[in-house]
């Protein structure tokens, strides 16, 4: 009997093998990738690929051999190959996706020892990552690539600056010989004949297998609304992630069907993978002549993006297209090349059905008869004189749906150019496959021509019918694909015609998916410097090696707790209402569900007071947001809780007003107080006084943190003295703390928080755990039983919202020659139902708003919108982007107006004193953010790029690129730290810290700290777990002081105890330290004896130190002054960008950074943070959508529909250079804080893409002065580049229509 039908389930809660990861349970974002081993009966062979774990049921693996991290290597024997440079490289920061990781390089070297690049970029390509930006995991794997250069090896430039980051010297080789063999007890198996069907019943499902295709037409006789199942990537995802529920499944996975060459083409196996699809297509290409793969070229093109490796490896081609899912790429392609699909039933025997948009009766729907099984698909060789494209445009350019896609086939009469049959289909524009019959009929005939291209766009407009409130929205976007698709098929057969004479074809030419890599460089510590001393050195963050070996433990991998319960939140459908009734009976009622809680239950209080604001825990009277939490279910498995959560009524009366957006909170006045205002100089007056005014505004949308673990923990009581244990995800434990002791009506000595490590963080893991941790504790006091809360991916996002969005409007008083004389900004945050940290996420905007230019006549104000949408939290940045941005967007604006280059107008406002006042009136220099811009100009070769991409945009009309470098100056706050330092008779060291370690290095900073005071070698020190029982009251990790504070700290802990050891090792100065350690022990002991002071003999053992350093920081808002910051980090980037003006899509070329960052304590870790948020903020201004319905439901709640950057997004030239001789008197050794100022450097992404965009408008006559809303994504691009093509879409008049999804 299957109580749970999921490989990763029985893993993890059967075997105990937690190296695989659950992120996301729908098979986008690899975290639970493993490698499948199969005997291949037909070709006599072993086959090894990924899977999604996540998607993979148990049963279906039967005579597999399934290898996890755990079964590669280990630190407790001997590490893999990949295991070793992964972590050597710095490829690992979190760690929650680096298993995954491992497995996808791990496999692709079972079965290609040498890779080339190209190789390695698609194994990876279905693996996503939130920390790293990717470079240095593809650092670490490119040295198994026989290429030179393997890894960051370049020319030194100075005897005081490093250009390696790491060093390959005695790594494990890969021998191939080592790899596990696949068992032979399932070779024997594979190569019997089967002699029955197999079945498997569980509790909910059965799943029964057929022996041969006989037995399977005969169940779906039997069973004719059963699903038929292979690769479980449609209908799990739809188990999985909604819900839906399949009493019985019919899973293939031992019926055979060939790939079997035809006379007239490629007959496909309907059970044949996309991936044995595009090796097929591929040996075609190659060893067939051109003409005839012209079909099988459009078909490669199209598969090289469709989802990732692990989705390829499973999905099936007769899946993918019965699915009847337009988003879905093949049928279109494989509809305008006439296939044929071979169907066949038990009752009617075999026919021939065309692939076309007559088989599609609806979307999830196609016309076979519910007893007829596809058997294979007939792929047709091209004919002479027959030309075939295929399109696609998604919001990723990889592993991601596509928006709108097409398939386009023309065939002409032999030796002319006059069209004899047309084939066009689209995805994407429909609820079905389309087919543009009429349009295709009436262009028969005709010659291939500038007038055939004017009446096909006609034409199209008129047949592509797409509702204003079509779903999916993007509307304009969607019919201006059509067009632009067919011009581009148009343009790559007129090229075909003319023989390949050179014409306009920079249209033609799809982007290129590179691996990125990089020049790094970073000051050489001083060579005073001992050798034993590792501050300043690129040392491998502490716990690499095992997180790249699957060991490193994260809360939800802790083994079940004897009796443990499971917690599954209710949460509210409406966004303003009443509350009228909860009714749990039916889920109270359902098998293993335990007990229902809501406010009632709470011991303590179910309301407290944040930043002078309300929180509720539950829900009471009424919901002011869709995600609110009402109620929760508790039950004995996590399946029969989600289950029964779903059946709690909860009867509402919807109460007005109800909005949602910014707009629409500024015409109600709906803000939270206080309001926030600085100024600097006489605004009005200067107005008066310039040669221009310019008002204008900029929307900036929101951002998910998609951290790779979900948030959730384990509430265990301990039963005595009320006494209760968390295991937590929290960048707060002593938050948490105190939210669950106010909610139970406990004191906090009573509470006791752990946190080993966060699987990525970002700020949501600071306030929005607390509630959930209250919640679990509930239940666990409650039921007297340890209870386990993890949320899903979906309702991650639901419950805990993210990043704010800002509406920046903006009024510029500037001189002709660009100087900006006054500047009136009013910056709008969509705040959410309560204030949370919005106030203080505000603050920081305006505190930011000046970025590094002296502007004489400032003012800002800042207003926090009370909308009826989930609260808005903390995330990297914490409103350091959206000020930043807007003033950037003020300077790129003016800039225009004044004809003059955006840098040219930004060296002219720059701060250039060395002393200067910021609009807060706080003294700083900007001397180095000076250096950190040119360093930059010169390291990015910044003018003659400017003259070469003018060259460019002169020469190709539907590409165009940009270039935009900006300055940045971010203020670094601090906080109390605290550690506890514990020295033993051996010799070892424990350190015990405040701060939480979630990929940053805080834990790896701090051991090169004790080292260097204690002198004693990294190894020899351990850092143990965040506690709340060991380090008290202590600060979040957040706001880029985790290291500042928790630093200096050890520090001084460590430098106490040397104090009082050196009277001991001045008496004994040849004894080593274990001998130091021993005779202070010893010491000690025979004081206590005879009961002498321990001050008289020391306490080297234990001491616990709470610091706070730096200038005092204080800001007088009344005042509009006051010293906010102890520091400012500065730094420089510049993009380069080019963009596809007829599709919207665009590639990050080149990036190059320099950043102050003080004297890095770990080069590594540092360039490695730079990196991380920089692609953090390439997700936040290009490609990261939040969409909502007009009921207030997020929509976007998954890697399906959310798309954070993916390999493919980072620029292959990625270049991060440490500012030199940079210092910082107010932090550990003179470092600075590095977690969130690189976000904003992205923004350099953004005014590149304006800047392409404003050439192509240029060229069009159009004004380079345009709105562009962030995210720039594919469709707000294509829509900026006007041309003929979006006039035959336009926006429809507001009112007219109702929208499918919101602008929050």
């Amino acid at each position: 009997m299957l109580s749970q039908n999921h490989l990763h389930v029985s893993l993890l809660y059967i075997v105990l093998l937690t190296g695989t990861k659950y992120g996301c349970g729908g098979g986008g974002c690899g975290a639970c990738t493993v490698m499948v081993s199969k005997y291949d009966q037909l070709n006599n062979r072993v086959l090894h690929y990924t899977v999604n774990a996540c998607l993979q049921p148990i049963c279906t693996l039967h005579g597999a051999a399934v290898v996890t991290v755990e079964g590669i290597g280990s630190t407790k024997t001997k590490l893999h190959p990949v295991q070793e440079r992964i972590a050597k490289a710095h490829g690992s920061q979190c760690g929650f996706c680096t298993p995954g990781m491992v497995m996808s390089m791990y496999t692709l070297l079972r079965n290609k020892p040498h890779p080339t690049m190209e190789d390695i970029r698609e194994a990876l390509g279905g693996n996503l990552c939130r920390c790293t930006g990717y470079r240095p995991i593809i650092d670490g794997f490119k040295t198994f690539c026989d290429v030179s250069n393997a890894f960051n090896l370049f020319p030194q430039a100075s005897c005081l600056i490093q250009k390696e980051l790491f060093h390959m010297d005695n790594v494990l080789p890969l021998d191939p010989s080592q790899d596990l063999i696949f068992p032979p007890e399932l070779m024997i198996m594979g190569k019997k004949r089967a002699c029955g069907s197999l079945c498997f019943q569980g509790d909910r499902l059965k799943l029964i297998s057929p022996v041969d295709l006989t037995n399977l037409l005969e169940l779906k006789t039997e069973y004719p609304e059963a699903p038929v199942v292979v690769g479980n990537t449609t209908i799990g995802p739809n188990m999985q992630v909604k819900g839906v529920h399949h009493p019985l499944t019919i899973y293939l996975f031992v019926i055979y069907l060939l790939c079997v060459h035809v006379h007239a083409g490629v007959s496909m196996g309907a059970v044949c993978t996309l991936s044995s699809l595009k090796e097929e297509m591929e040996r075609a290409v190659r060893e067939m002549e051109a003409e005839r793969t012209r079909g099988y070229q459009a078909l490669l093109q199209t598969l090289q993006c469709l989802a990732g490796k692990q989705i390829r490896n499973m999905a099936t081609i007769g899946g993918n297209i019965l699915s009847a899912n337009p988003k879905y790429d093949l049928n279109s392609v494989l509809a305008a090349l006439d296939c044929t699909l071979q169907v066949m039933s038990k009752e009617n025997g075999t026919r021939a059905i065309t692939l076309n948009e007559e088989l599609f009766t609806g979307f999830g729907k196609t016309a076979l008869r519910p007893d007829e099984v596809l058997l294979s698909i007939d792929i047709p060789y091209s004919k002479p004189w027959e030309f075939v494209s295929a399109f696609r445009q998604a919001q990723r350019r990889e592993f991601a749906f596509s928006i709108v896609n097409a398939g386009m086939k023309v065939l002409f009469r032999e030796g002319t150019n006059i069209v004899e049959s047309l084939n066009i289909y689209y995805g994407g524009v429909g609820p079905t496959l389309v087919k543009v019959g009429r349009t295709c009929q009436k262009l028969v005939g005709r010659s291939w021509g500038e007038d055939l291209l004017a009446d096909a766009c006609r034409l199209l407009e008129e047949e592509v019918e797409l509702s204003d409130s079509a779903h999916g929205g993007k509307v304009e976007y969607r019919k201006t694909l059509t067009t632009s698709f067919f011009f581009k098929f148009y343009m790559q057969v007129l090229q075909e015609l003319r023989e390949r004479v050179h014409i306009q074809d920079s249209a033609l030419k799809p982007f290129k998916n590179e691996v990125p890599q990089g020049h790094h460089s970073f000051q050489l510590v001083s060579n005073a410097q001992s050798s034993q001393d590792p501050v300043g050195h690129p040392m491998m963050h502490q716990a690499a090696f095992h997180q790249a070996t699957g060991e490193a433990q994260y809360y939800d991998d802790i083994p079940a707790v004897q009796g443990e319960l499971f917690v599954f939140m209710v949460t509210s459908t409406r966004a303003h209402a009443k509350i009228i009734n909860i009714d749990p009976s039916e889920a109270l009622g359902m098998t293993g569900v335990v007990t229902f809680l809501s406010a009632g239950d709470v011991p303590g209080q179910n309301r407290r007071m944040l930043f002078n604001n309300p929180e509720e825990l539950f829900a009471e009277e009424e919901v002011s947001c869709v995600g609110q939490i009402i109620g929760a279910v508790v039950a004995e498995s996590r399946e029969q809780a989600r289950r029964a959560a779903q059946m709690v009524k909860v009867t509402y009366q919807d109460l007005l007003p109800v909005f949602f957006t910014i707009e629409e909170a500024i015409q109600h006045q709906s803000f939270f107080d206080p309001k926030r205002k600085l100024e600097r100089g006489d605004v009005d007056k200067a107005f008066e006084t310039v040669d221009q005014i310019l008002e204008d505004e900029i929307y900036l949308g929101g951002q998910e943190h998609f951290y790779m673990e979900t948030q959730g923990l384990i509430a265990v009581p301990k039963g005595e003295n009320g006494e209760l244990e968390l295991f937590v995800a929290s960048q707060h434990s002593a938050y948490t703390q105190e939210v669950v002791g106010i909610t139970l009506g406990i004191d906090s000595n009573k509470i006791t928080c752990h946190v080993r490590r966060l699987g990525g963080a970002f700020g949501g893991k600071v306030m929005k755990i607390a509630s959930l941790s209250a919640i679990t504790a509930t239940a666990a006091v409650k039921t007297g039983r340890p209870v386990r809360c993890v949320l899903e991916r979906g309702d991650d996002m639901l419950i805990t919202s993210g990043r704010h969005p800002f509406l920046g409007k903006y009024k510029v008083g500037y001189n002709n020659d660009g100087t900006i004389m006054a500047a009136d900004i009013t910056y709008y945050s969509n705040g959410g139902c309560t204030l949370n940290e919005s106030l203080a996420i505000m603050e920081k905007a305006l505190l930011h708003m000046d970025n590094g230019y002296k502007i004489p006549n400032l003012r800002g104000r800042g207003l926090v919108c009370k909308t009826y949408l989930p609260s808005y939290t903390a995330f990297r940045g914490f409103g350091g982007p959206q000020g930043l941005m807007v003033m950037e967007s003020v300077l790129h604006e003016v800039a225009v107006k004044c004809g003059l280059p955006p840098q040219k107008v930004r060296e002219i406002n720059m701060y250039r004193e060395e002393e200067c006042y910021t609009h807060h009136k706080q003294l700083f220099s900007p001397r180095d953010m000076l250096r950190c811009w040119d360093e930059c100009l010169d390291k990015a070769g910044y003018h003659d790029r400017l003259q070469a991409i003018q060259q460019f945009n002169t020469s190709n009309r539907w590409k165009k690129r940009g270039i935009s470098a900006v300055p940045m100056k971010f203020g670094g706050v601090c906080s109390d730290g605290a550690a506890l330092v514990n020295i033993y008779k051996d010799g070892s060291v424990l350190v015990a810290h405040g701060g939480t370690e979630m990929g940053q290095g805080i834990n790896t900073k701090a051991l090169q700290i004790a080292s260097r005071i204690l002198k004693v070698p990294m190894s020899s020190i351990h850092i143990k777990e965040t506690c709340t029982g060991n380090v008290p009251n202590a600060a979040p990790s957040a706001a880029s002081f985790g290291t500042d504070a928790v630093g200096m700290a050890v520090k001084d802990a460590c430098e106490k105890l040397m104090r009082r050891l050196k009277p001991f090792m001045e008496n004994h100065p040849k004894y080593t330290w274990q001998q130091w350690t021993v005779i202070t022990a010893m010491a000690r002991f025979t004081a206590l004896i005879l009961g002498t002071s321990r001050s008289q003999v020391g306490y080297p053992n234990a001491v616990t130190v709470w610091v706070s350093r730096g200038p005092h920081t204080d800001m007088d808002w009344e005042n509009s002054e006051g010293p906010a910051y102890y520091y400012f980090t500065f730094g420089a980037c510049c993009s380069e960008v080019e963009i596809d003006c007829l599709t919207g899509d665009h590639k990050n070329l080149r990036t190059d950074i320099v950043m102050d960052v003080g004297r890095s304590l770990n080069p590594a870790l540092d360039i490695g943070q730079i990196e991380g948020g920089f692609v953090q903020g390439i997700g936040l201004y290009t490609i990261e959508e939040l969409q909502f319905s007009l009921e207030g439901v997020l929509m976007t709640r998954g890697p399906s529909q959310y798309k954070i950057p993916a390999l493919c997004d980072v620029p292959p030239q990625f270049n991060v250079h440490l500012l030199a001789n940079a210092q910082n008197p107010h932090a550990i050794y003179r470092s600075k804080g590095i977690g969130e100022p690189p976000v904003f450097l992205a923004s350099t992404i953004f005014f590149a893409i304006k800047e392409a965009v404003a050439a192509a408008r240029r060229e069009r006559g159009l004004g380079d002065s345009f709105p562009l809303s962030s995210p720039a994504t594919a469709e707000r691009i294509r829509m900026a580049c006007e041309d003929q093509f979006t006039e035959m879409a336009p926006s429809p008049k507001k009112g007219t229509f109702k929208p499918w999804s919101i602008n929050i």
